[in-house]
């Protein structure tokens, strides 16, 4: 390499992290805020339509992300991601995080995902839920992501996996989920 050539500035992933969730708390706080959407608020929506108005601010976000200190970062067709802090209230008496905080944001990450591939009129819940834990996550992890991503969405049954890693790339548990797909309460039967 010559001098005129130079190679760009590496990117310190955690301070892309920490200004998409600046960016995205913002727009979230700005909006409805946290709180159980209506059916009104998501009626005739896709599921992906829906997600992308929560991160808008027009549709609220679960009141479980506020209390376990996480927040959805971004959506995509069969995408979710959420990104968390851990806190030492999420500790387990030995001095770690609980695996029920792994397995929150994981959930999220999962069932968001899913929900991005319903049409109008349908929903879903989830029906099996598989978490690995394959490391410790202490406070002094600044923040980890829940990554989802379906693997497959039929008219009943969809699929999905995720992974929770650092912003150095560790991985921390990876989960997979299925989710049972039916007609919404209350969509206009066909």
């Amino acid at each position: 390499m010559n001098q005129a050539e130079t190679k760009p500035a590496p990117v310190n992933l955690i301070d892309t992290w920490m200004a998409d969730e600046k960016r995205v708390s913002a727009m979230l706080e700005s909006g409805i805020g946290c709180d159980v959407a209506t059916p009104a608020l998501v009626a005739g929506r896709t599921g992906l339509e829906v997600m992308q108005a929560m991160l808008r601010g027009e549709v609220p976000f679960a009141p479980i992300a506020r209390t376990l200190h996480f927040i959805l970062i971004d959506v995509g067709a069969g995408t979710a991601v959420f990104q968390g802090t851990p806190r030492l209230e999420h500790y387990n008496p030995l001095g770690t995080v609980h695996g029920g905080w792994f397995a929150t944001l994981l959930d999220s990450a999962l069932g968001c995902a899913v929900q991005t591939m319903m049409p109008p009129g349908r929903a879903y819940t989830t029906a099996e839920l598989s978490v690995n834990l394959v490391r410790a996550i202490t406070t002094k992890v600044v923040r980890v992501r829940a990554e989802g991503r379906v693997i497959h969405c039929g008219r009943q049954l969809a699929t999905a996996e995720a992974r929770l890693v650092g912003p150095d790339g560790t991985l921390y548990a990876h989960a997979t989920t299925t989710c049972l797909v039916f007609e919404a309460p209350g969509a206009a039967r066909k």
